[in-house]
């Protein structure tokens, strides 16, 4: 065991693991494009973008030097009383690619944090207009972070048992399934009706840590018109589907509504550095001016607005400009397609679900999906064997992977998706 690792085990404390069964992690010295190479020299197929961060690639040379530029001017500046231009420039760029009732950008630290900023945004909306309105209507299933607020508006259950006590109280649709799909949309009206709710969030036509669920467009424009039909608050949590994920540069541009809010972050800096963002309206945002300073949205923090991370979005922007990055998203959302086809009729396989770049199967095991199947660390071990860095949602396996993999890095992994089917 190398010293990195024994220093790993005394010291550090990892996401989303029991540390007492973890078996050691790879110890990861050098990241180039789509491979994670460990310190024996072997590669790995980053398959799922480094928790669908990872747009571009690892280590993208147009991204590195603007980090490069950026941090010989201004490293890191208080973002109260101060501004800087790649912060500014970045707000631009991003109200220019949104629909035009998009006008006012908030910065933050990361996907929990845009989400937080927003569901402030919609409590205070209400409040300083001397409104009561607190209620919010989620999607069940939804995973939105895991600060407090972002935890009360998402899913309930195994991760968020031991803080349940703590949270606000939330109103829940079930995951609409096409046969549930007009009793869903009755029961948000009804909801509605009260005059209660200040706000409704959703993950926009997918859901990624329930297992990459897809709903329809359709009926998310439903919903969103009858949370603008009773004066509900709509925020679009894109954290995962913005920047090609979904085939588009966001989820919202397969839909014919626009949201009050959109939160943004994961790919916003082509997964480089934390920045999170949270985008409204000047209709929002003029009910924050006033007087009085308690009226102002006092949030903040430390690392809000960094020039590094701002830098880094502006140049992943730089990237989405040019033609390449969409002929390659539209080149893996062509082979998934191709691949699905000779796998979806396999006995081993439930569902097979795709949308963009997002690949997801749901693997047969007789019972309902969860994420603490033992499918997880089967197909973890097997595909780490195999030179591929594929962390299931349990029994289900997806790729989103960084939009420079190559074709034949793609059949690789989709040789050995058909290969593991075929051991269970």
């Amino acid at each position: 065991m190398s010293s990195v690792l024994e220093k790993d085990k005394q010291h550090v404390w990892h996401p989303f693991t029991q540390m007492k069964t973890a078996e050691a992690p790879l110890d990861i010295v050098k990241s180039e494009g789509t491979l994670l190479i460990d310190r024996d020299g072997k590669e790995y197929i980053d398959c799922n973008s480094s928790w669908w961060v990872n747009v571009h690639g690892h280590c993208h040379p147009h991204i590195i030097k603007a980090v490069t530029e950026q941090i010989s001017k201004i490293d890191h500046i208080i973002f109260a009383d101060a501004t800087h231009e790649p912060a500014v420039k970045l707000a631009e760029r991003v109200c220019k690619i949104l629909p035009e009732s998009f006008q006012k950008v908030f910065f933050s630290d990361n996907g929990s944090t845009a989400i937080e900023v927003a569901l402030k945004m919609v409590f205070q909306f209400w409040f300083n207009q001397g409104i009561e309105k607190k209620r919010i209507l989620a999607i069940d299933g939804a995973y939105h972070g895991d600060t407090f607020g972002a935890m009360s508006v998402g899913e309930r259950g195994f991760f968020n048992r031991p803080f349940e006590a703590f949270f606000f109280d939330v109103d829940y649709l079930d995951f609409p399934t096409s046969e549930i799909e007009d009793e869903q949309l009755q029961k948000a009206e009804e909801l509605f009706k009260t005059g209660q709710f200040a706000g409704l969030i959703v993950e926009p036509l997918i859901q990624g840590s329930a297992g990459m669920r897809i709903y329809s467009a359709d009926w998310l424009n439903k919903l969103v018109a009858l949370a603008q039909k009773y004066d509900v608050l709509v925020i679009f949590d894109e954290v995962m589907t913005a920047w090609g994920r979904t085939g588009k540069m966001f989820a919202l541009e397969h839909c014919s509504v626009v949201p009050d809010i959109i939160c943004l972050s994961k790919g916003l800096t082509g997964g480089v550095v934390p920045l999170g963002l949270t985008v409204t309206s000047d209709k929002i945002y003029n009910q924050f001016l006033s007087d009085e300073t308690v009226k102002a949205l006092l949030h903040g923090h430390s690392f809000t607005g960094n020039a590094i991370a701002c830098a880094c979005a502006n140049a992943s922007l730089d990237i989405f400009e040019l033609n390449f990055t969409w002929k390659n998203i539209d080149r893996i959302s062509k082979s998934h397609v191709e691949f699905i086809e000779t796998i979806h009729s396999h006995s081993k396989v439930k569902t097979v679900r795709h949308l963009g770049t997002i690949l997801a199967i749901e693997i047969e095991e007789g019972q309902e999906t969860t994420y603490f199947s033992s499918i997880k660390k089967k197909a973890f071990d097997y595909f780490k064997e195999n030179g591929m860095l594929l962390r299931p949602l349990g029994n289900v396996l997806y790729l989103n992977p960084p939009y420079c993999i190559t074709e034949e890095q793609l059949s690789k992994v989709y040789s050995h998706l058909r290969s593991f089917l075929e051991l269970l």
